[in-house]
C-alpha cells in the first residue's frame, strides 16, 4: 500500500502566485532512499523541489536537501524561501527564526510581518566570485560579449546594461559547454529603474534552462555588486519572464535575501 506524503507547491520571491519561482516542497518524518527522492523531484518537474526532516532535540531546526529533476544541489535559495513558508505558514512553526542543515552548512530563515504581509530573509554564505577571463564559448553561450567574467561554483558575466541582459537570446548547447551550475548575466541597473542591479541565470547543465528566480545566485551577486556600487544593502530584480525582486544586504561573510512567497497548492503524493 503506497504511503500518503505531504506536498506544496509555493512561488517565492513572488508578490502572488504565477509570479517569483515555483519550488515543491515535501515534508518528512525520516529521509526516503535518495533514488525515491530523485524520482519525486523529477515527477514533479519544477526547478527544485526541497525536502526536510525535523532535526531531534532541535526546535526549529531541520535538516534540508534540493533536487533538480536531474540533480541533487548545495544550494539553493528559492526552495529553501519555499520550505520556510510552508513551516511558518501551513505548518504552524513558532520560532523566531529556523534553522536549517544542509550540503552548503547552516542557513537560517527569519519571518517579518508588514503591511505587505510577512516577508522572509535568508541568512547565506556570501560567494564572492574571482576574475575569469571572457572566453569565446561564453560570448556563444550569452550571445553577446560580457565586459567581465567572474566564477566561483556559478558564472558571473557582467554586460554593458540591463537592456543587454534583458535582451539576452543564449544558446543553450554552448552553455552546456561552460563547467558552472548556474551561468549568470548581470549589470547595473538603469538610472531611476528603482533597482541596483538585475540579472538572469541560466543552469541547462541541472536541467533548467532559465532559472526564473535565483536565491543562491545572489550569495554570488551581492558581494559582488556591493563592492562595486560601494553599498551593502541591495534591491535587485531578476528578469526572467516571470520575474522576481530580492533585497539584499551583505553582512560580513554572510549575505541577507529577502522575499515574499504565495502558496499555490497543497495536495498528497502516495510512494
Amino acid at each position: 500500500m503506497p504511503k500518503p506524503y505531504p506536498l506544496y507547491q509555493v512561488d517565492a520571491f513572488a508578490e502572488g502566485v504565477f509570479t517569483g519561482n515555483p519550488a515543491a516542497v515535501v515534508p518528512l518524518d525520516a529521509w526516503l532512499p535518495d533514488e525515491t527522492l530523485a524520482a519525486i523531484a523529477a515527477e514533479n518537474n519544477l526547478a527544485e523541489t526541497a525536502f526536510f526532516e525535523p532535526l531531534p532535540g532541535s526546535p526549529g531546526g531541520y535538516q534540508l536537501r534540493w533536487f533538480t529533476p536531474t540533480f541533487e544541489i548545495d544550494l539553493c535559495g528559492h526552495a529553501t524561501l519555499a520550505a520556510a513558508h510552508v513551516l511558518f505558514e501551513e505548518l504552524g512553526c513558532t520560532v523566531p527564526r529556523l534553522r536549517f542543515e544542509s550540503k552548503s552548512g547552516p542557513l537560517f530563515v527569519e519571518r517579518e510581518h508588514g503591511t505587505d504581509g510577512a516577508l522572509l530573509t535568508l541568512d547565506f554564505p556570501s560567494w564572492p566570485p574571482e576574475p575569469v577571463a571572457v572566453t569565446e564559448t561564453m560570448v556563444r553561450a550569452f550571445g553577446a560579449v560580457p565586459l567581465e567574467a567572474f566564477a566561483g561554483r556559478d558564472l558571473l558575466c557582467i554586460f554593458t546594461d540591463e537592456d543587454v541582459v534583458r535582451g539576452l537570446a543564449p544558446d543553450m548547447p554552448a552553455l552546456h559547454e561552460l563547467p558552472y551550475v548556474c551561468n549568470i548575466a548581470s549589470a547595473a541597473g538603469r538610472p531611476g529603474g528603482g533597482f541596483d542591479f538585475v540579472s538572469r541565470v541560466f543552469c541547462p547543465e541541472v536541467g533548467i534552462p532559465e532559472d526564473p528566480v535565483t536565491g543562491s545566485a545572489h550569495s554570488l551577486l551581492t558581494p559582488f555588486w556591493a563592492a562595486r556600487l560601494g553599498k551593502t544593502r541591495l534591491d535587485a530584480f531578476q528578469a526572467s519572464s516571470r520575474s522576481g525582486r530580492l533585497f539584499c544586504e551583505l553582512q560580513g561573510d554572510r549575505v541577507r535575501i529577502s522575499g515574499r512567497a504565495a502558496l499555490y497548492l497543497r495536495g498528497t503524493i502516495f510512494i
